[in-house]
């Protein structure tokens, strides 16, 4: 367990035990995990999906933020009920009643590894009762991310209607990139003309229907703070890559823009099997027992605005499904 009580103290807290039977303190407030609110504003609800991927393999949301965690009235009640077992920092916890009051309600130093060094923070009388306002502490979406040790300062106060200024204090970004994260886009599933089974040389139209892939809009509200952020998802292109080196693609590129009516492509119609489609491929070699897995990805762009007239882009991101393709070689025969 971690103790309060002096830098001589382990200070850390590498597992947590499960507290005694009858503990009845509220979980939600003792757990370090986000509090943010995310809401899904626009775009389809149901059906098979999954979360984008960033196209910037080096961008990442941020490992961790400070939130608010109890008002001053929670915080006696948690503190001195039963057996307090909590966490005052995403890898430190607090367990027994001493710990709590000593720091929270009697006014007494605790301390916290920050950067490195063990920082020493002074107490409060009371639990700042009478006083508006929250205590708030670190939450990470990783605890194993090593970045997420950066929000490591005990449990501290801030004034109501305030944001800390401090390193890793929660932004509208911090919230547009929150949202990012839980963002789920549609299955792509693609229209194909001949639909099950290719022909060798012949080529194979690709489309969507208009209004099959619409913009995706997620909100992130971080509640006491007044900070807000929607972040919008709005398709952008197709890319197909046919599962192997033997076939082409139309375009060369293998990327299909969508069309201003929101459609990709342009749907086979009786009298087009001689002709290039805008959006499609040409296999060169028969499958032999073992399909070709066709990949479709979308790629979507990413913008947001939030609190106080924020906003920008990030970056964009993708989602992809895999579909069997056979294809048949027609033989001819001479005579």
């Amino acid at each position: 367990m971690a103790h309060a009580d002096g830098p001589g103290d382990d200070t850390t807290a590498p597992s947590k035990p499960s507290p005694p039977a009858g503990n009845v303190n509220n979980q939600d407030l003792s757990a370090a995990v986000s509090r943010i609110k995310v809401t899904q504003v626009s775009g389809p609800t149901g059906g098979n999906g999954g979360n984008i991927s960033s196209t910037d393999v080096n961008w990442e949301p941020p490992p961790c933020w400070y939130e608010p965690a109890f008002t001053p009235e929670q915080l006696k009640e948690f503190s001195e009920t039963n057996y307090p077992l909590g966490d005052v920092s995403p890898h430190t916890a607090w367990g027994g009643e001493r710990l709590w009051t000593d720091h929270y309600r009697d006014g007494k130093e605790a301390y916290s590894y920050e950067d490195g060094a063990l920082v020493s923070h002074e107490g409060y009388e009371n639990y700042n009762i009478g006083k508006d306002g929250y205590f708030w502490r670190g939450v990470a979406r990783d605890t194993g991310d090593p970045d997420s040790y950066d929000c490591e300062r005990v449990m501290f106060w801030q004034d109501a209607d305030e944001v800390p200024d401090a390193p890793n204090a929660p932004t509208p970004e911090t919230l547009a990139a929150y949202a990012y994260d839980k963002i789920k886009v549609p299955d792509t599933k693609i229209e194909l003309k001949p639909e099950a089974k290719s022909t060798v040389n012949a080529p194979t139209w690709v489309w969507l229907d208009k209004g099959t892939f619409k913009e995706v809009k997620v909100r992130a509200e971080l509640p006491n703070t007044g900070l807000w952020a929607e972040t919008t998802a709005k398709p952008i292109a197709l890319h197909l890559e046919p599962g192997t080196d033997d076939a082409e693609t139309f375009p060369s590129s293998g990327d299909c823009e969508i069309n201003d009516d929101g459609s990709i492509g342009t749907p086979y119609k009786t009298g087009d099997a001689g002709k290039t489609p805008p959006c499609g491929i040409r296999y060169l070699r028969a499958t032999n027992g073992e399909p070709y897995e066709l990949s479709a990805s979308v790629t979507w762009e990413i913008n947001w605005e939030g609190a106080g007239g924020t906003g920008g882009d990030l970056p964009n991101g993708t989602f992809e499904t895999t579909q069997d393709m056979n294809v048949q070689e027609i033989q001819s025969i001479n005579r």
